[in-house]
């Protein structure tokens, strides 16, 4: 049954008059007369009397306008998701984050405001480390990620920058360097004291990342810190850090975690090392709700 011919039936049962549909319709009436025809023919009913002042329901016509009105209205309401979907405020999308890139305030605001802006819009959540989510984003799993530093950059991604904060040392409550000044601020620690620490890095080994440089400006400085430890989660790293295992470098959005237990501290002679927030997501990917979410956060960023 063609869609056309249950509007113009139901636009002829309103009007109960050919002219005055073919009018409202935009169209003439021969082709209206002709295209209901059909729809009588096809379905072996007939839907109208016709006599000189227009035209009368059958029974089977009464019956029929109550279904069309139905069928035209789930018709209505489909095109009408189908256009959200294709604007991108209708969809579902599969986000990761690194724990670090979730602690950040930016974060949560983001998926406030796409919430907010994008209700209609399905956000599936979910944390793992960056070389995981850079692999699920590569592999379609994620439409996109926020991580810190990429720990590697394949050629399908593309990697963006939105924020830049600094960093800062974690040190257990108890440790050497974890004095604070007569003011009572934290003290500045100087990147040359990190040379007899026990260091614990977040990050894939041998893979470059936040920690890689971090390692690599300690050694431009004549030395090398001792790592005792390598983990893939930010908080796994300030956990450790809270038992007493060693200390970290970490973003300064971390501070207070582990408040009871940790100490933070400005790093000196670090002007170099940042921890950026950075989006990935595929080149590749033209879904409109991808789309509208980066384009949230580039405006969010900004």
């Amino acid at each position: 049954m063609d869609i056309r011919q249950l509007r113009y039936f139901v636009a002829v049962a309103d009007a109960g008059h050919m002219t005055r549909a073919a009018a409202t319709l935009g169209i003439q009436q021969p082709p209206l007369s002709q295209q209901v025809a059909a729809l009588e023919a096809r379905l072996g009913l007939r839907l109208f009397e016709r006599h000189p002042k227009g035209v009368n329901l059958t029974d089977a016509g009464r019956l029929l306008l109550k279904e069309a009105r139905h069928v035209l209205g789930e018709m209505e309401t489909l095109e009408r998701r189908m256009s959200a979907i294709a604007e991108g405020r209708r969809g579902e999308l599969a986000v990761g984050f690194t724990s670090s890139a979730a602690a950040h305030r930016f974060t949560p605001q983001a998926l406030r405001e796409c919430r907010r802006q994008y209700p209609d819009i399905a956000l599936a959540l979910s944390e793992n480390n960056a070389a995981g989510i850079i692999e699920a984003v590569q592999s379609s799993r994620l439409h996109c990620g926020l991580l810190r530093v990429p720990v590697q950059r394949p050629a399908e991604l593309q990697f963006e920058p939105l924020l830049y904060e600094k960093v800062v040392v974690a040190l257990p409550l108890d440790h050497p360097l974890a004095r604070r000044t007569a003011t009572g601020r934290p003290r500045t620690i100087k990147l040359a004291e990190l040379r007899d620490t026990s260091l614990i890095l977040v990050r894939r080994p041998g893979a470059p990342g936040l920690y890689a440089n971090l390692m690599a400006l300690c050694e431009r400085q004549g030395f090398r810190p001792r790592v005792v430890a390598e983990v893939e989660r930010m908080m796994t790293n300030l956990n450790l850090v809270a038992s007493g295992a060693g200390i970290s470098v970490v973003p300064a959005s971390m501070v207070g975690t582990h408040a009871d237990a940790i100490s933070y501290h400005p790093l000196a002679g670090a002007a170099s090392l940042d921890a950026p927030l950075t989006l990935v997501w595929r080149a590749a990917d033209d879904s409109p709700a991808t789309l509208r979410f980066i384009a949230l956060l580039r405006q969010l960023a900004s």
